[in-house]
């Protein structure tokens, strides 16, 4: 099986399509949750199943770390591991080294870390993040780069050259076959001309699809989507385009408008352990006081099992800290944001997607501002 994507409908820069893994098709756009340790946090395999849910995110750094990438190759891959058959993209490890340790060198070929677990020195580069990939088995990979503060010019030069110089060495390292797909990273912060010049690195690698990092990292939301008006027009049209770490309702919108197909982020069961869900009609907190006797469900548009729960039951548990209230707000927020993105998919299809876009942005932030 050949990785392949196809362009099925466009309206405007905004594109539907298809990216065919060995797991399974993929249609785009997708958000796809993230599954950090190889677990969505409170959410079983069966139940991702039941939202028709295509795709999720493992980190290789966690799984480096614990319980180890070649354990998870001698179980037969990450795959059969964690029993999930669908499709499986793994970042590099990258953004988890230079946000979540003690960093004791970095340099041209690599870095050196403390582990966030055990404070033992350990070691990240191209090659070794390739390797621990490939023992993980994911069918989408990410090339290893160094995601700098957005703001500072000066490290995000360094950071864009390092960038380019470890995406040949991931590429040089990739096995030349079908088995995983190899992405590369674009950085440059929020400057154009360094924006324009990593993608156009990027592109000239020839690689199964690029993805956008750096963003969602303190700019501020304008900042994000004048960067990606420049960066990506720069990259080719006839591969998956992945914007990484976004998920955030208006902004999903906002960058499938401009043409961005892959999607991931922590924020639906980040939000739920905080006790917050979204809904058409905005952010909501249950742990307010106004939902004590509300005996409506979370949001009457969506179908999924946690709507057969009242909000002012679900406060309860978010109140009494009952674990049950995890796992409800966090498959309703997965499937609040994976039923988002298939509906721009549909309006792509339809050439409706500036309506639908108009009519969610215009309701979702007025209705946020107000339960704020």
């Amino acid at each position: 099986m050949t990785f392949d994507f196809e362009v099925v409908a466009t309206d405007g820069n905004a594109r539907a399509g298809i990216l065919h893994t060995p797991h399974g098709d993929i249609p785009t756009p997708v958000f796809a949750p993230v599954g950090t340790c190889g677990t969505v946090k409170a959410i079983p395999p069966r139940d991702l199943h039941a939202l028709d849910i295509n795709l999720i995110l493992s980190n290789t750094y966690h799984l480096f770390l614990r319980p180890g990438d070649e354990l998870v190759r001698d179980m037969g891959g990450l795959h059969q591991f964690m029993n999930w058959d669908g499709p499986i993209l793994t970042d590099s490890g990258g953004f988890q080294v230079f946000s979540l340790t003690e960093i004791n060198k970095i340099d041209d070929d690599g870095v050196t870390f403390r582990s966030h677990l055990d404070g033992s020195m350990k070691r990240l580069d191209p090659k070794i993040s390739m390797g621990i990939q490939q023992n993980l088995g994911a069918d989408i990979i990410m090339a290893f780069d160094q995601c700098p503060p957005p703001n500072d010019r000066e490290q995000v030069i360094a950071a864009v050259e390092r960038t380019h110089r470890w995406l040949a060495q991931c590429r040089d390292a990739h096995p030349d076959d079908d088995e995983q797909a190899l992405f590369g990273i674009v950085q440059g912060g929020i400057f154009p001309d360094l924006r324009e010049r990593s993608a156009r690195y990027a592109s000239d690698m020839d690689l199964k699809g690029y993805a956008i990092g750096g963003l969602a990292v303190g700019e501020t939301k304008p900042e994000m989507y004048a960067t990606l008006d420049e960066t990506l027009p720069c990259l080719p049209e006839n591969r998956p385009r992945y914007l990484m770490g976004v998920g955030e309702p208006d902004d999903l919108v906002e960058a499938v408008l401009r043409g961005v197909d892959i999607f991931d982020c922590v924020i639906p069961t980040r939000l739920a352990r905080h006790g917050a869900a979204f809904t058409h009609h905005g952010r909501i907190n249950l742990r307010n006081a106004r939902f004590k006797m509300d005996e409506s469900a979370i949001d009457a548009r969506l179908d999924n099992y946690a709507s057969q729960f009242s909000r002012a039951y679900l406060r309860h548990l978010v109140v009494a800290k009952e674990l049950l209230a995890h796992y409800l707000l966090s498959l309703h927020n997965i499937d609040f944001l994976a039923r988002h993105v298939e509906n721009m998919r549909c309006a792509i299809i339809d050439g409706n997607l500036k309506d639908y876009a108009a009519q969610f942005l215009t309701r979702f932030r007025r209705c946020n501002l107000t339960n704020e």
